[in-house]
């Protein structure tokens, strides 16, 4: 690393830390542990690792006593030129929380499209040949499967520490694994989505899907989903269709439900861009009344949209959760203290809808994006 550090953590805790790095990987097996190509949170955290980070994010921060040499040097590869604010609210979230805790630093951003998988190679190849030039780099991939290599070249390099953002389910063939993983868990919004859903519109309904991209986001937010509610709803889906994770997508793939399958009352979107593009082309028809839309993660638009009575539903996540508590974990690197964090971070979620108050949704809101503010962001 190019950091310098004083007033270190004592060195039972570094060498405590690299033991941790270099223990085998599951520390405990769940169900359907040989099904699956990757790990649970539960099959890789220490116990009580993620309620002790979760705790420290939420507190007001408690500024870091090292020095540094020189600011640090942050590299953020991710799909931030998409519809979701997902990514903007959390670089905003990340930075402010570093300038509370007194850790100078310089981010560069590495921008693109989440169908846009080569881009995103060409930059993982760029930041490892100049990992001289940084110390940390934050990996949003445009789907992990897809990335998998690249994460994996990343971690390997020596100059630097890898998180990746938006994935909480870390590949089991990558050697080593990443520093850390950052995420909310898409299979408990999808099953808290599934529940209130169920218990709000009852039993043997209709309903279709714009999903994302085939992988694993996709199988729990819309997989997931749907064994949910058809294991206790009896709910028939009559058409999903692979929107990418597009605005284009999520329009496209409703206006082909609404023509198609008229007897679809309920739209399932899988991201916010696809909502946004959904409720685009029920509004062209003056359907967004007779149908009910959720969106996924509670960003600005969703909320604006719950607002304007357009959707309907969406798992809220806490969305400053992310970038805060990368920042907290870049403090424990700098003081030797990485054997106390989870490799697997997850932020919470609950439902937010339009049956709620105007000021029961604004609180979640101040919640969720209190680093990055209230309302959408500029784009």
């Amino acid at each position: 690393m190019n950091y310098k550090v004083g007033l270190i953590a004592a060195t039972a805790l570094v060498m405590g830390g690299q033991a941790m790095a270099q223990q085998s990987l599951p520390l405990r097996e769940m169900d359907g542990i040989a099904d699956r190509e990757h790990w649970l949170p539960g099959e890789v955290n220490k116990e009580g690792a993620l309620e002790a980070l979760q705790n420290v994010t939420a507190e007001p921060a408690k500024p870091y006593a090292g020095k540094l040499d020189k600011p640090l040097q942050i590299a953020l590869i991710y799909p931030s030129a998409d519809t979701s604010d997902f990514w903007a609210r959390n670089y905003l979230a990340l930075t402010k929380r570093l300038e509370q805790l007194g850790i100078a630093f310089e981010a560069t951003e590495f921008a693109s499209r989440q169908i846009e998988h080569s881009l995103q190679s060409t930059y993982a190849s760029q930041v490892d040949q100049d990992s001289d030039i940084y110390d940390f780099v934050i990996f949003g991939p445009s789907e992990l499967a897809i990335q998998g290599d690249n994460i994996e070249k990343l971690a390997k390099n020596e100059n630097l520490k890898t998180f990746v953002w938006a994935f909480h389910t870390p590949l089991k063939f990558l050697d080593p694994q990443p520093a850390g993983w950052f995420d909310f868990s898409s299979a408990y919004g999808a099953l808290e989505i599934c529940d209130y859903m169920v218990e709000r519109l009852g039993s043997d309904v209709t309903y279709a899907m714009n999903r994302g991209i085939p992988g694993i986001t996709d199988d729990q937010r819309s997989g997931d989903f749907k064994d949910c509610v058809a294991e206790k709803g009896n709910w028939n889906a009559v058409y999903e269709h692979y929107g990418e994770y597009q605005r284009e997508g999520g329009f496209e793939g409703t206006s082909l439900i609404l023509q198609s399958y008229p007897e679809a009352k309920v739209i399932h979107n899988a991201n916010t861009a696809m909502s946004m593009g959904s409720v685009e082309a029920q509004k062209a028809v003056g359907k967004e009344k007779e149908i009910f839309s959720t969106g996924w993660g509670g960003t600005g638009l969703e909320l604006d949209a719950i607002r304007a009575g357009e959707l309907d539903a969406t798992p809220m996540r806490m969305g400053d959760d992310v970038g805060a508590a990368t920042a907290e974990a870049i403090k424990a690197h700098l003081e030797g203290r990485e054997a106390e964090l989870p490799l697997v971070f997850l932020g919470r979620i609950t439902i937010a809808h339009d049956k709620m108050s105007a000021e029961e949704i604004d609180n979640l809101e101040k919640e969720a994006f209190r680093f990055s503010g209230v309302g959408a962001l500029d784009r």
